[in-house]
């Protein structure tokens, strides 16, 4: 039975990044990469020291779970590690964002994780790992950021309960909670000719620096989620304390939003 790692996401940004350091955590029989550019993740087969199967596919098709499902059923491999990657936001009101955007989110952030971890789950045993990328906005209301920043909330939160449901097993969930990220997000997120919606970032990390902060929290803490940089910590320190009527006035302040 093989030992295998899913990364989804994979091919840009924190996925990808995920995906060439996982040398630096485990080895592995083969390593199964999921993005929808077949192209980027082919390249991954010549940059990771493990067996790739490159696996292109869009998440939010009504083929993907039962060609996955069919996958593993006919593999039959253990499951070490998952990392749902995948997913996307649009910086924009919500009356303007549009159908297809806002139910997109929904559909990639939040019912393809879930999908993907609920297939994975009977091939998962003792010692096995589900990372989910979730993010600072999972701790406040976002005006103009409103349907990601939800999404994120429901990832953190599914994370946590699911950490603890599988106590017994023995496996571990983990989500990561990073601040502005230098990836290829802000490519969709922030629409041409629109005026946008972030106009201070009060921190930029880089994708490096948080998958690597996330690897060390994961083996070197017992706890359910992380949060990369001192800045990110402050500003969920900061919306922790203060009512979120203050603390969406304050971003809309900042960012000069009506």
């Amino acid at each position: 039975m093989k030992n295998i790692a899913i990364v989804t996401g994979a091919s840009s940004g924190m996925g990808r990044r995920f995906a060439l350091t996982l040398k630096n955590h485990a080895s592995y029989d083969e390593v199964w990469v999921i993005a929808r550019s077949g192209d980027k993740l082919a390249a991954l087969q010549e940059k990771i020291p493990f067996p790739v199967r490159p696996i292109a596919l869009d998440l939010t098709s009504p083929e993907a779970a039962p060609r996955l499902q069919q996958l593993l059923q006919q593999e039959q491999p253990r499951v070490k590690l998952l990392i749902n990657g995948a997913g996307y936001g649009i910086f924009d009101r919500v009356e303007t964002t549009g159908y297809a955007d806002s139910m997109g989110m929904l559909d990639l952030n939040c019912r393809a994780l879930t999908v993907l971890t609920l297939l994975c789950l009977p091939y998962l045993d003792a010692g096995s790992e589900i990372i989910n990328i979730a993010s600072v906005a999972a701790f406040q209301p976002i005006p103009c950021i409103n349907i990601y920043g939800a999404t994120k909330a429901y990832v953190l939160s599914f994370s946590r309960a699911l950490n603890r449901e599988l106590k017994s097993r023995k496996i571990r969930v983990f989500a990561v909670c990073p601040f502005w990220t230098k990836t290829g997000f802000f490519d969709r997120a922030i629409r041409d000719g629109s005026d946008p919606v972030v106009k201070k970032y009060a921190a930029m990390y880089t994708a490096e620096f948080v998958v690597q902060y996330a690897w060390n929290k994961l083996e070197k803490t017992g706890r359910d989620y992380c949060i990369p940089g001192a800045m990110a910590k402050l500003q969920v320190l900061g919306v922790k304390l203060l009512p979120h009527s203050l603390v969406m006035s304050i971003w809309q302040r900042q960012q000069k939003l009506k």
